[in-house]
């Protein structure tokens, strides 16, 4: 399993997952600059994401939902603020209605993805970091760890596949 350690701190409202993969960090960003592959591995195996729209620069928007096993949709959006090829990204995540406004009482997260590679293999940090800690407890609550978890232990698979 890719994923190697998850940690929160309410107090820094923070989660922090860490993963080794066995790919060098090039492959790693290519799942998420291509929006194709990135529907392969951001939603939990059980929940697959649809990506919509994909402007992976500095301001652009990334849009994708993820459906349920009953075919029930949920959508959400990336924000994206920074981009450092191959080494990471940064950008807000958000839960939004079906046409991709967000949703203002959800809980949005701002993100740091970070890749350090080496020997082919890469080392990738999630951090989100969230405005309050009642809005981290509450992504906790809804299974954001066991998601996220997920989501990212399907990445060996797929890009040995």
């Amino acid at each position: 399993m890719p994923v190697t350690d998850v940690t929160h701190d309410i107090d820094s409202r923070t989660l922090t997952i860490t993963a080794e993969f066995a790919a060098p960090a090039s492959r790693i960003w290519q799942l998420y600059a291509d929006p194709r592959q990135l529907e392969k591995i951001w939603g939990p195996p059980t929940y697959p994401a649809t990506v919509v729209e994909h402007d992976f620069t500095p301001g652009g928007r990334v849009t994708y939902y993820m459906t349920s096993p009953e075919g029930e949709k949920f959508a959400g959006y990336w924000q994206i603020k920074t981009i450092d090829e191959p080494n990471g990204f940064t950008f807000d995540d958000g839960f939004a209605e079906e046409d991709f406004t967000p949703i203002e009482s959800m809980p949005v997260s701002s993100n740091v993805y970070s890749f350090a590679g080496a020997d082919g293999r890469t080392v990738a940090t999630y951090v989100s970091t969230y405005d309050t800690a009642e809005a981290l407890q509450k992504v906790l609550d809804m299974g954001v760890v066991e998601g996220a978890s997920g989501a990212i232990n399907q990445i060996d698979a797929f890009i040995a596949g």
